[in-house]
Formats: structure tokens, C-alpha cells, sequence
């Protein structure tokens, strides 16, 4: 074919060339072009994954932006251990998940947790707690739960807020055997800065939970069941434990919650008022009532975690306050 029958077939049937190939030399070849696609593809994925969250904190300190949380990156093959590895360590941690309607969050949870503890080389299972009742949300009743479905193949627990995501690799998860470890530990913590804290992430040893009778299943809605399981972790002659030679201070932990469209439930009902501040010196494991109604292993971008859907029981001669009627 000569020159002028390749520049004639570049041409549309209706005359003249369209607007792209108008800018390019009268000879073509599609070599470039192939070499030249493939070069836009490349830049494009770079740009996604240069613009997503990965591990960095949040510009700004802790919270996210007005915007909205960025767009998590697409993490890479998640490590699994094998049985015989010793480096991987004896012990096996529960990382228990309270849960109710957050599934944005769990979808960067899930993820990024299971690849941020096998980097420790930490043997772990995922528990996603989800509340599936109509009373208020209770997370103390459903760490109760978790810790009691959890199995024997584990000896530890993460008490672990689906919204706190650590940033810092040098945080310990490690098996707390001298005490509760509080790994968001008010020095740290971007919201809660106050002595007695002990709620985001907490390690405790299965010995050790049961040694406090878990937690206090009166605590219906959002907040005040830290600070009561603080006493009964004194009581028990238990000492809190927190992590030092940290030095990235309130952007240790990145906080996913968005206040402005999740509302917490704060509401005080009744006598709820008077004994949110007391010490139930009777209820914890011992009492909690509650039906598994499904448990579901699932995968989360390669991740595994296991799934209960959990139907808590409220006596309501005892806590009329579970319920907003």
C-alpha cells in the first residue's frame, strides 16, 4: 500500500480525520500508540494509589477531613501464618469487634487490622460483634459475648472500636501476661485524654477478663462502661499498663468516626442517670443474656473474620433503660 492510500485510510468515509489523529504525523503506527496506552494506564493506577489512605495519618491530626475519609488503599496479599512458624509466636489474640450499622468502617477495619498484626507476626482472629436486637446499642454485653464464643484456640483478647485504626507499627499486641495493656492510652488517644481511660483498644488475657467478671451488662447506649470496667480491674488487683517510647502523639491512631453522621446515643433515661456512675458489683459474664442468631466466616478484600449476629436479652425490671420506650 503506498503513502497516499495510508493516508486516505486514516480519513473518516464522511471526509476529513477525526480530531485526535489530526494531531498526530501523516505516518502512524500502532506501535506507539499500544506504547502509549500502556504508559496512561500505568500513570492512572499510580495516581489511585498515591491518592488513597494508606497508612499515613490524616492531614490535620487524627480525624478525618471535612470531606469524608479517604479511599483506602487496595491492600496487598494479606500474611497468613503457617502452624509451624515459631516466629509467629504460642499465643493467639481475639480481637473483639463491637458492631452495629458501621459498614463503611468495617469494610477499612477488616483489612487493615489483619494486615497490620500479621506484619507483628501476632496469630489473631477477627470477631465482628453485630448487635442485631432492637434494644440500645451495648458494647460492654457484646465484648461479653465475644469473649465467651471466642473459642479456646485463643488466649488473649482485643477489646478493639471498629472507628481506631493504628498508624504506629511499634504499638504492642503483643500477649499482655503482666496486666491490661491499653494501647489507646489517653497520651495518645486523639479524643479521650483522661487519667482512669481504658476504652479503644484494650489487651487483657483471657485469665485476667474473667478474673473481673468481664464487663457490666447495665451500660444501654454510648459511653461510661470504660470507666466502670477501670474499677473492676482494680478491684481485681489488676494494674493498667500503657506503651511508652511512643512519639507520634495524638497521630498515633487514625479515628474514622464522623460525628456528623453518626450520632452517638448519649441519651440518659430514668434512674440510668444515677447508675451509670455506680460499680455493678454483680453482673458480667456470670449474667449476660444473649442468642447467637447466626455466625458467618467471611472475607473482607482477603481477610478473614468471622461474623455474629448477636440478640441481646434485657431485663427490663432491672434496666428499663435498654429500650427508648
Amino acid at each position: 500500500m503506498g503513502p497516499a492510500r495510508r493516508r486516505a485510510a486514516l480519513r473518516l468515509r464522511g471526509g476529513g480525520s477525526p480530531p485526535l489523529l489530526g494531531l498526530l504525523p501523516g505516518r502512524v503506527s500502532v506501535f506507539p500508540l499500544f506504547f502509549l496506552a500502556l504508559l496512561l494506564g500505568f500513570v492512572s493506577l499510580l495516581w489511585l494509589q498515591l491518592s488513597c489512605s494508606g497508612e499515613g495519618p490524616v492531614p490535620g491530626g487524627g480525624e478525618q477531613s471535612r470531606g469524608g475519609p479517604r479511599q483506602p488503599c487496595p491492600p496487598p496479599a494479606p500474611l497468613l501464618p503457617a502452624e509451624d512458624e515459631p516466629s509467629w509466636g504460642p499465643h493467639r489474640l481475639a480481637l473483639l469487634v463491637p458492631f452495629r450499622e458501621r459498614f463503611e468502617e468495617l469494610l477499612a477495619f477488616v483489612p487493615y487490622m489483619h494486615r497490620f498484626l500479621s506484619k507483628k507476626r501476632i496469630r489473631h482472629h477477627i470477631f465482628i460483634l453485630n448487635q442485631v436486637d432492637h434494644f440500645r446499642f451495648n458494647r460492654a454485653s457484646l465484648i461479653n459475648v465475644g469473649f465467651l464464643e471466642s473459642g479456646n484456640d485463643t488466649d488473649y483478647i482485643a477489646m478493639h472500636d471498629v472507628d481506631l485504626l493504628p498508624l504506629n507499627e511499634q504499638l504492642d499486641y503483643g500477649f499482655p501476661e503482666a496486666g491490661p495493656f491499653h494501647v489507646a492510652s489517653p497520651e495518645l488517644h486523639p479524643l479521650y485524654h483522661y487519667k482512669t481511660y481504658v476504652g479503644g483498644i484494650l489487651l487483657l488475657t483471657k485469665q485476667h477478663y474473667e478474673m473481673c467478671n468481664g464487663m457490666s451488662n447495665r451500660f444501654w447506649g454510648w459511653g461510661r462502661e470504660d470507666d466502670e470496667f477501670y474499677r473492676r480491674i482494680k478491684g481485681a488487683g489488676l494494674q493498667v499498663r500503657r506503651p511508652t517510647g511512643i512519639t507520634t502523639g495524638y497521630e498515633t491512631f487514625q479515628h474514622l468516626h464522623d460525628p456528623a453522621w453518626r450520632k452517638r446515643d448519649q441519651k440518659r433515661i430514668a434512674a440510668q442517670k444515677q447508675e451509670q456512675f455506680k460499680v455493678d458489683r454483680e453482673g458480667g459474664l456470670n449474667n449476660v443474656r444473649y442468642r447467637i442468631e447466626s455466625r458467618t466466616a467471611l472475607s473482607v478484600a482477603g481477610a478473614p473474620c468471622t461474623v455474629l449476629n448477636i440478640l441481646l436479652d434485657c431485663d427490663m425490671s432491672e434496666t428499663p433503660w435498654c429500650t427508648f420506650g
